[in-house]
């Protein structure tokens, strides 16, 4: 199946894609794809530990709490050292943010981009085999490559990325990314050990009729997220909650439908962390015609003032986001 648009046919190898592609960024010669090639080798590497998880007891909690004060499953310590291992090795990264480390990880070299990571989200659902992610995103330093790397270099705008995307660990492993021209899904084949375009210049419908929100909440909501479920209901909308972000994310970016995570009683400033959860799904799902709010401002819009900085997120069909802001 050729795709007239691109000469590359459904099924083209990842690296061959990459190379195809790279041209696009004169300015990273290089960089770029090599650290989209360093994302997909460490994916391989946690797809083949999740997988195998329940047969070498690597499922469950180490008993400790990282720093967003959340129990840390092993797979969670596991894939954040596959991660940064991959990028110190990879040598196009000067500084990392993790969800799983309190400050920056300053790999001290003279790499040009910044990557923020949470290297296995939706951990808590590992022992009851649930599909679970990773969530990247890829910022270029704006200090000169030697010197020491800055706040301003790692607490960017989310509309700075030059890359983002996730890997879905489910009945397939799947990488979808974005550099900011389309949205290309990559799906894993074990056997061989490579990823094949699988979804080409991926668009999300404008309107549908899925909601993802945890409605076990819905008592500390405010108003305007109770008017805007109340309408999902009265029109006959679907309720499907997985629980791990990047699933929930996924499957409404492929069907159509919105994901709510508002601010609450227990998290007024939201529970979803801005710089490697938000701002890298707002990318994706822009750059496949949807939207992505606060409920009141544009994700990519906002200027961070930490590393593990909360906000509400209202992400998915662009008509549906809307209304679910016009409550506002």
């Amino acid at each position: 199946m050729e795709d007239s648009r691109i000469g590359l046919p459904i099924g083209t190898a990842l690296d061959r894609f990459i190379k195809r592609f790279q041209d696009d960024f004169p300015y990273a010669t290089g960089e770029l794809s090599q650290l989209l090639r360093d994302i997909a080798l460490a994916g391989k590497v946690v797809n083949r530990e999740v997988n195998k998880a329940g047969l070498i007891n690597l499922s469950g909690s180490i008993g400790s709490e990282n720093i967003q004060g959340e129990d840390q499953q092993k797979l969670d310590v596991l894939a954040n050292i596959r991660f940064i291992r991959a990028f110190t090795k990879g040598g196009e990264a000067c500084a990392i943010i993790s969800e799983e480390d309190e400050k920056v990880v300053d790999l001290h070299n003279n790499g040009k981009y910044i990557i923020a990571i949470d290297p296995l989200d939706g951990s808590s659902n590992i022992d009851v085999n649930v599909s679970i992610g990773t969530i990247f995103s890829i910022y270029r330093r704006l200090s000169p490559v030697g010197s020491p790397v800055s706040e301003e270099d790692v607490l960017q705008p989310g509309i700075n990325q030059v890359a983002s995307g996730y890997l879905l660990y489910g009945s397939s492993t799947i990488l979808v990314y974005t550099t900011g021209k389309g949205v290309n899904a990559f799906t894993y084949e074990p056997t061989l050990g490579e990823y094949f375009l699988s979804h080409h210049d991926l668009r999300i419908p404008d309107d549908g009729k899925i909601y993802s929100v945890n409605e076990a909440s819905a008592h500390s909501f405010n108003e305007p997220v109770n008017q805007y479920l109340e309408y999902c209901k009265k029109n006959r909308h679907t309720a499907r909650y997985i629980g791990s972000l990047v699933a929930d994310f996924h499957r409404n970016l492929l069907k159509g439908g919105i994901y709510l995570y508002p601010s609450t009683d227990q998290n007024p400033q939201g529970k979803l962390r801005l710089m490697y959860e938000c701002n890298a799904l707002a990318f994706v799902v822009e750059q496949a015609g949807g939207k992505a709010s606060t409920g009141t401002e544009r994700i990519l819009e906002i200027k961070p003032k930490s590393l593990h900085q909360r906000c509400p997120l209202y992400i998915g069909s662009k008509k549906m986001v809307d209304r679910a802001t016009s409550y506002y």
